[in-house]
C-alpha cells in the first residue's frame, strides 16, 4: 500500500491519511473578505484528505492583494468560516487556514477601502496583477515603520485567535510565494537599516516574531508555517545568503515546536535535506507539477511526514479515492481557477462509487 495512505500525528491531531490539499488561491469571497456559500461545498468536497490547507486568507486591511479574497479578523469573516470548518469536520476532514498577507503584492483597486501596499520597504515588484479594470502595473508600496511591523505581528496574532474562533483546527503562516514574510527575507524587497533588515538575523526575525506570537496565542501544536526557499518570482532575490538564511530560520522555528513546516520546494535538494535534519516535527513537501506515478515518494524515503498537492485535488474532489482505485484524474481548467461560478469550482466529477 502507498505510505501515503497511512495515519499520521500533527500537532495535536491524528490524521487519517499523509496526504494534503496545499492552499490555492480561489478569488471568490464576497468583497469584503467573507468567505461564501459555494467555499463551504468546495471544502467539504475535499475533506476526505488528511489535512487541508485553506487559500491564502488576509489578517488584516493592509494584508489583502488580490480580489475577491477571503479575511479572517472581522466577524463576518469569522461566521463565514464557521460554516467551512463545521463542514469539514462533519466529514471528518482537519482544516487548517493559511494566513497570507500579500505585502507589496497589492493593488488598491483590489481592496475594499483603496489602501496602498505595505512592505518592508519601498521598491516595486515590477510586475501586473489582475483588477476589476484588467491588468495593471503593481505601484510602489509603503514602506512599514518598525512600530507597524510590530502592529502587523499582532494583526497575525489577531487573526489566528479568530481562525481557532471560527473553529479552524490551526492556522499555517504563508511565509512563502513572494508575499510579506518571504519580502523580508530578500535583499531585493528588504533595504531596511532597523532590526528587521540587514543580516540574516534581521531579515528572519519578522517570521520568528509572527510564529512566535501565535504559538503563543493558539498553542505551536495549532501553528505552523509555510516556506518556498529559492522563489525568485515577481522580483523576489535572496541573494547567495538565502539557504544560509533558511537553515537558520528553519533552525529557530524549530525551537517552537510547531505543528509542521510545508516545504514548497524549488529544486535545491540539498537545503531540502538539510531542512529535513534540522526540523524535528512533521515536515510536509510540496513539489509543484509532481507526477501522479510519484506520490508517495517523498514519505516512504523519510524525506516528508505528508506530501501536499494542489491542481490535482483541485479538479478532483475524491483525489484520495482515485489514488486507492487507481482511477483516472479530472484534469485541471487554468481558465477557472480564480474569480467566478461553480464552473471549475464545485463541479468537477466525482468517482461514483
Amino acid at each position: 500500500m502507498n505510505p501515503v495512505f497511512a495515519p499520521v500525528y500533527l500537532g495535536r491531531y491524528t490524521l487519517t491519511n499523509r496526504l494534503v490539499m496545499a492552499p490555492m488561491t480561489r478569488s471568490r469571497a464576497a468583497f469584503d473578505g467573507t468567505p461564501g456559500e459555494l467555499s463551504t461545498e468546495y471544502y467539504e468536497q475535499r475533506a476526505s484528505l488528511g489535512l487541508i490547507v485553506t487559500e491564502g486568507t488576509q489578517p488584516s486591511d493592509d494584508g489583502q492583494g488580490y480580489l475577491m479574497t477571503p479575511g479572517i479578523y472581522a466577524p463576518e469573516h469569522v461566521a463565514g468560516w464557521r460554516k467551512i470548518t463545521s463542514a469539514v469536520h462533519d466529514k471528518g476532514g482537519k482544516i487548517f487556514i493559511q494566513l497570507m498577507h500579500a505585502g507589496r503584492m497589492n493593488h488598491p483597486d483590489n481592496t475594499p477601502h483603496h489602501r496602498q501596499g505595505v512592505a518592508p520597504s519601498a521598491i516595486a515588484p515590477g510586475a501586473g496583477m489582475f483588477t476589476m479594470a484588467g491588468m495593471q502595473d503593481i505601484p510602489t508600496p509603503r514602506a512599514l515603520t518598525t512600530e507597524e511591523v510590530r502592529q502587523t505581528v499582532a494583526d497575525f496574532r489577531n487573526a489566528a485567535r479568530s481562525a481557532i474562533e471560527a473553529g479552524a483546527d490551526g492556522i499555517e503562516i504563508h511565509g512563502a510565494n513572494a508575499y510579506l514574510v518571504q519580502q523580508f527575507f530578500a535583499p531585493s524587497a528588504n533595504t531596511r537599516t532597523d532590526e528587521y533588515g540587514g543580516s540574516i538575523e534581521n531579515r528572519a526575525r519578522f517570521a520568528i516574531e509572527v510564529a512566535s506570537a501565535i504559538a503563543e496565542e493558539i498553542g505551536a501544536d495549532r501553528t505552523a508555517i509555510r516556506l518556498s526557499p529559492g522563489t525568485t518570482i515577481w522580483g523576489i532575490d535572496e541573494g547567495s545568503e538565502g539557504p544560509e538564511l533558511y537553515r537558520y530560520l528553519v533552525a529557530e522555528l524549530d525551537k517552537l515546536g510547531l505543528a509542521y513546516l510545508h516545504i514548497m520546494h524549488q529544486g535545491n535538494e540539498a537545503l531540502l535535506t538539510d531542512i529535513r535534519q534540522l526540523w524535528h516535527q512533521s515536515l510536509i513537501v510540496n513539489r509543484p507539477g509532481r507526477p501522479r506515478e510519484q506520490i508517495g515518494t517523498d514519505v516512504a524515503s523519510g524525506l516528508a511526514d505528508l506530501e501536499a498537492y494542489g491542481q490535482l485535488v483541485l479538479a478532483n474532489p475524491d483525489f484520495v479515492a482515485r489514488l486507492k482505485t487507481n482511477a483516472g484524474m479530472n484534469a485541471a481548467d487554468h481558465k477557472t481557477y480564480y474569480g467566478g461560478t461553480a464552473e471549475g469550482y464545485t463541479d468537477y466529477p466525482a468517482l461514483n462509487l
